[in-house]
């Protein structure tokens, strides 16, 4: 990488720092390892951008590694969503690798850490193990199965893989020091008895190696030089290292573990334990509920992986931990769907109008723009006639003078139409407008360059033709959580925050051209948002998502 091209994050610099110290590039190796417990959410984006973004600068392999050491909670289901979500996101790995691929080589080494004396079997139970290991400012008291002989110690960790003990029985524990400052250099447990089912092992194993024994050793194995963790395994560095030294071989490549800040993001959470309640209590449809955090929710949602990466890229690498306005996350979203998403006429809040001189059972076809933001325009062809819907916010049979839509005696622009003036209106029994009667000016028509066409109106409004009008179901969906940190106190369940209104269906009309859209195919609803065609979609019933509006609204109902 060349330091003229930009600044270099902290990363970046201690990379940058390794190779002038003598370390070959072609030695560069990372990794993404996340853990299958469940789907990955925006804060997993962030990392995978991160370590897949070095290895597309540094023209250096990533590997995609499951830390799969927990089979009580991890599932082929949330492997295979980790690995389309990393697709999607324009990412590719070199290898793809799982802790289990390594149990065989763990367990041997963790052989010889107790052939060595510096591991060893402990029976007390995890009540007693908690209180013996003291306190930040009191140095623990050490075991009193510490000091077992090797040859037990042997004998007991074999019959604990053979599966001889119930879970809890016993645990294997490194031999560091209980009165290290570090609190998790206080002995650690390295393997634990579990008696489940592993979604790649099967029944093969009884005991499984504890996370900071895998990760490192891990690392080692794949020989990855660069190790990015998120800043609450800072602590764990220490330990990281400990366990490297007792196999290192100096011919090889050690891994360097090195921290980062969380991103957290406004009005979200990211913890992998709370989706899973929003999932498992149903407050949510599912992991790829388009209201949730994850990647998948993003996607169904209508967020496109080049809206994440430029997010990504946007809030960078930090040493601190901050919090992230999802604001910004939606900005992102705007600036690249405006440039790739087709321009439609959709009415979500639909009022018939009448145009009462235009010739009964005439339709005509006018040509409208795709996108203006394409480089070469293209066009399609929307049919007009008598019987419209608009939006019934867009008129007003008394209105303010900032008012610039359709009222009574004023004319408006029917978008890629013609000019039409609004003059009655039909009511039902209770008050409510159920027809708008207006009339058109036929010299009008858009593009058509007549001078009466050239004529400045203050408002245009968008319409879809009532006998071509296509029903859609459109599900507008709002922030999940009406507190901007809705985990941020520890006193209060964070499910209090949850909008009651983070979701309402509706039922609205869209021109005929998009019947044939399919899955997420995203579009702009003139002067509405950002929508996109929902997985439930089918020819006989089209259901969109909204992904986000025309402009930030929230931020005005926040200040509010």
């Amino acid at each position: 990488m060349s330091t003229e091209e930009k600044s270099l994050n902290f990363i970046e610099q201690i990379i940058e720092e390794d190779l002038k110290n003598g370390l070959s590039k072609d030695k560069l190796r990372f990794r993404f390892p996340p853990e299958p417990n469940g789907y990955l959410h925006v804060g997993h984006a962030s990392a995978i951008c991160l370590n897949f973004g070095l290895g597309n600068d540094y023209n250096a392999p990533v590997n995609l590694r499951f830390d799969d050491t927990n089979p009580s909670k991890e599932e082929q289901e949330f492997v295979d969503a980790i690995k389309r979500d990393v697709e999607w996101l324009g990412f590719k790995w070199d290898k793809e690798c799982y802790a289990s691929d390594y149990f065989q080589q763990l367990y041997d080494w963790a052989v010889e850490l107790i052939k060595k004396d510096k591991a060893y079997v402990d029976s007390i139970s995890a009540e007693e193990m908690a209180t013996l290991k003291g306190t930040p400012t009191q140095k623990g008291t050490d075991s009193p199965y510490r000091n077992r002989s090797i040859e037990e110690n042997l004998d007991l960790f074999e019959r604990m893989k053979n599966g001889e003990f119930e879970k809890g029985a016993h645990v294997l524990r490194a031999k560091i020091s209980m009165g290290a400052t570090n609190m998790l250099m206080r002995d650690p447990i390295i393997y634990r008895i579990m008696h489940a089912h592993h979604h790649r092992t099967g029944n093969d194993w009884c005991i499984y190696p504890m996370y900071d024994w895998a990760h490192g050793e891990s690392d080692y194995l794949e020989q990855v030089s660069h190790s990015f963790c998120t800043l609450e395994f800072l602590p764990h560095r220490e330990l990281y290292d400990w366990f490297l030294n007792q196999i290192y071989d100096e011919s090889k490549v050690r891994p360097k573990q090195r921290e980062f800040a969380r991103r957290n993001l406004s009005h979200t959470v990211v913890s992998k334990r709370k989706l899973a309640q929003l999932v498992e209590e149903k407050h949510v449809t599912g992991w790829d509920d388009p209201r949730m955090s994850t990647i998948s929710g993003m996607r169904r949602r209508g967020i496109t992986a080049a809206a994440i990466r430029k997010f990504a890229d946007t809030i960078g690498i930090a040493k601190r931990d901050n919090l992230i306005d999802v604001s910004l996350l939606d900005f992102c979203i705007r600036e690249d769907l405006n440039k790739v998403a087709p321009r439609v006429m959709a009415v979500l809040n639909p009022v018939k109008l009448i145009i009462t001189n235009y010739p009964e059972g005439q339709e005509e076809w006018l040509e409208a723009e795709n996108n203006p933001e394409d480089e070469v325009m293209t066009y399609r062809q929307l049919p007009f006639s008598r019987e419209l819907y608009i939006e019934r916010e867009d008129f007003q049979e008394e209105a303010h003078k900032k008012f610039f839509r359709l009222t009574l005696g004023t004319e408006v622009r029917l978008k890629n139409a013609y000019f039409i003036k609004g003059e009655s209106v039909v009511k039902d029994a209770d008050g409510n407008i159920t027809e708008i009667h207006c009339t058109y000016d036929v010299d009008t028509k858009s593009g058509s360059g007549t001078e009466a066409s050239q004529r400045k109106v203050k408002g245009t409004i968008h319409w879809v033709s009532v006998k071509h009008a296509v029903e859609a179901e459109v599900r507008v969906y709002d922030r999940l959580f009406t507190n901007e940190y809705p985990d941020g106190n520890k006193e209060v369940d964070f499910k209090e925050f949850i909008n009651p209104n983070s979701l309402e269906v509706i039922i609205g009309y869209v021109e005929p051209s998009l019947q044939s859209a399919k899955e997420l195919d995203h579009f702009q609803f003139q002067r509405l948002g950002y929508y996109c065609v929902d997985r439930d979609s089918s020819a006989q019933k089209l259901v969109f998502n909204k992904t986000v509006g025309l402009r930030d609204t929230w931020a005005k109902i926040s200040v509010k």
